[in-house]
């Protein structure tokens, strides 16, 4: 019996010497590839064209004409003998006519300004007053206890954003004025219009201005506040009304002010905190722990507020207290 290992060599052997084949044959075509691109890279550079472009530019370089550089040009210097002795006229100085040196000069003139200057005054004046108006409403009249009394009636309601803020201090504002309108009045009698006038100067203005002034505050302020401010202040007491100096009496008016208006705030929680208490012991004696007591007082305490007409009487109290 015939061995089927020996058909089953033979094919083998056939198939590596056909593979081994094919590899010679294709190395042999890429070696072929590559030789003939070496050559063609090979006489591109060392064709004629090549050579050409590379020698060209020192010909074009060297076909550009040559241009000699310009000198500059030289001024003309005067012949001058002495050199301290230099021409009066014109020298050529560009935007200056020849001509005499008079008409040259610059003539500044200010025309009317002693009939102009009171004008001047009084706009940096106004201007200045009204940059501090804010901190002489604040600090020079009766808006602080006036806000603070109507600020603390509306904390005593329990409805502290009611009235709103605005309309509390635009109340405040036209009480001020209303309060303050004898004293502005004055004011305005004794110094702004003789200054508006000519009559007097903005110094005997100011001067004539803080006697009014100065007598509302002295007014309204108490004696323990005032000797505190001139015993800080180094004033040698007892001293004058009109000496009083007005860095020691503004800061005592406000602090009189402030005690003022808490004053007249405590009278004015007294009967809403005895309807609190009336309320909570109710709520207390029928076991009604949970439920706060200053939401069911609130419609009492509003209640009492209009049939008294609240307000007026607040309003009226603050304007007693000035007299």
């Amino acid at each position: 019996m015939a061995d089927p290992v020996l058909p089953l060599d033979r094919s083998f052997d056939r198939t590596r010497a056909r593979r081994s084949s094919s590899k010679r044959t294709f190395a042999r075509l890429v070696f072929v590839v590559a030789i003939a691109f070496v050559a063609a890279g090979l006489g591109t550079l060392l064709s004629p064209g090549t050579a050409l472009a590379a020698g060209s530019a020192p010909a074009v370089a060297s076909a550009a004409p040559a241009v000699a550089p310009t000198p500059p040009e030289v001024p003309e210097i005067p012949d001058v003998s002495d050199p301290f002795d230099r021409p009066t006229g014109n020298t050529g100085t560009p935007g200056v006519d020849e001509g005499d040196s008079s008409d040259a000069s610059i003539d500044v003139n200010f025309p009317n300004v002693t009939e102009e200057s009171s004008n001047s005054v009084v706009i940096i004046l106004l201007l200045t007053v009204l940059s501090i108006a804010p901190s002489l409403l604040v600090l020079c009249t009766s808006f602080t206890r006036i806000v603070i009394v109507l600020s603390l009636t509306r904390n005593a309601l329990g409805i502290p954003t009611v009235p709103p803020q605005q309309v509390v201090v635009g109340l405040s504002l036209f009480l001020t004025l209303f309060v303050m309108g004898p004293t502005l009045s004055e004011m305005k009698e004794v110094a702004l219009d003789p200054l508006l006038a000519g009559e007097i100067t903005t110094g005997d203005a100011l001067d004539a201005a803080q006697g009014p002034l100065r007598e509302f505050l002295l007014a309204h302020t108490r004696e323990g506040e005032l000797e505190m401010f001139l015993d800080a202040s180094k004033t040698e007491t007892p001293v004058a009304r009109d000496e009083v100096p007005l860095n020691a009496l503004i800061p005592a008016f406000v602090l009189s002010e402030l005690k003022s208006g808490f004053i007249i705030g405590f009278v004015i929680f007294i009967p809403f905190l005895i309807i609190d208490l009336v309320v909570s012991a109710v709520l207390m004696g029928l076991g009604m722990m949970m439920l706060p007591p200053s939401f069911v007082s609130l419609p009492f305490k509003l209640l009492l507020f209009v049939m008294l007409d609240g307000w007026m009487l607040v309003v009226g109290t603050l304007l007693t207290s000035y007299g």
